[in-house]
């Protein structure tokens, strides 16, 4: 009969694409590793890896045979969780994927803080892109996001966490610089910095102005560039002209001198909803409780409040 820890072997050996590495990373030695997953292909009567070929590839039958291990491993830890979910325990492992325009501002806000108030919850972070996070999150490689939305997404939870207000970055010799506030139609100019594709706070962008990729053929930006990094675009602004849109804790972390060019909108504020988001009901719902409080108690005040404005949709 196969064991857990021949799974755990056949999936390290995927993953690492190598018997060695392999084995060091699950703390045994290679021989063992070997023996233990040819006796595992013995059981089965197949042949899971192709050892003629470098780097180490599974056959067909073996990728199959390695998807649904990878489904028993994860249906079996949670076993734990559910013990400490009826102790009432905030102990564990809770993994965790961000959206890179919140990540540098939102995760220095809370993560000493929930390390002092839960010292046995072990947060494994990773930044994702949006739809990253979803297909992680239906594989369970993942036990939650954060991320904007509404993503209308069939079987993940939604649960809003707070509200970041849209406004306009400026460069100081730009038309933008002489007014207090913005209108959205004033948006439709080409001369604005974009989100590379991906990037759910650039659809947003796009919902607001407008845009239409045919208005950067008549910009007046020196070159066509769209970024990854909401820092970049910063940078961008200030040195070759032109406008951007950031969310506001990506604006607190701003100097005072480079918050002078941070223009709001006439209208109704655009805002964007952040949540925390899982594919279901589970063990670890202590331990996702325990981050969304955490998140809501060190985020600003301020940001709590949905009705100060209008959430803008992306997909």
């Amino acid at each position: 009969m196969m064991t857990i820890t021949q799974l755990e072997y056949i999936v390290a050996v995927d993953q690492y694409q190598n018997f060695s590495i392999a084995a060091e990373k699950c703390n045994v030695t290679q021989p063992t590793l070997s023996m233990q997953i040819k006796k595992l292909e013995d059981i089965l009567d197949v042949v899971i890896f192709d050892r003629g070929k470098q780097p180490i590839i599974p056959t067909e039958i073996g990728k199959k045979i390695i998807e649904q291990g990878k489904v028993i491993l994860s249906e079996a830890k949670k076993v734990n969780d559910i013990i400490l979910q009826h102790k009432g325990e905030i102990n564990g492992e809770l993994k965790v994927g961000i959206i890179p325009t919140l990540a540098p501002y939102l995760l220095p806000l809370f993560a000493g803080s929930i390390s002092k108030k839960y010292p046995n919850l072990q947060l494994t972070v990773k930044e994702l892109q949006t739809e990253e996070i979803i297909q992680h999150l239906h594989k369970d490689l993942i036990d939650v996001g954060l991320l904007v939305t509404p993503i209308n997404e069939k079987g993940i939870t939604e649960r809003p966490l707070f509200y970041e207000e849209i406004l306009v970055y400026t460069n100081p010799e730009y038309k933008f610089e002489k007014q207090l506030e913005v209108s959205l139609a004033d948006l439709t100019s080409p001369d604005i910095w974009l989100l590379s594709a991906g990037h759910c706070f650039r659809d947003q962008m796009i919902n607001l102005c407008s845009y239409q990729s045919k208005n950067k053929m008549n910009s007046n930006l020196p070159i066509s560039y769209e970024s990854g990094s909401l820092e970049t675009l910063i940078r961008l602004v200030d040195k070759e002209g032109g406008f951007t849109l950031l969310p506001e804790l990506a604006v607190d972390e701003l100097s005072e001198d480079a918050q002078e060019h941070i223009r709001t909108f006439t209208e109704e504020r655009p805002m964007r909803e952040v949540s925390i988001v899982h594919a279901r009901n589970f063990a670890k719902a202590s331990l996702i409780d325990a981050l969304s409080k955490t998140i809501q108690e060190c985020v600003p005040k301020e940001l709590l409040t949905r009705d100060r404005g209008n959430v803008v949709e992306w997909r």
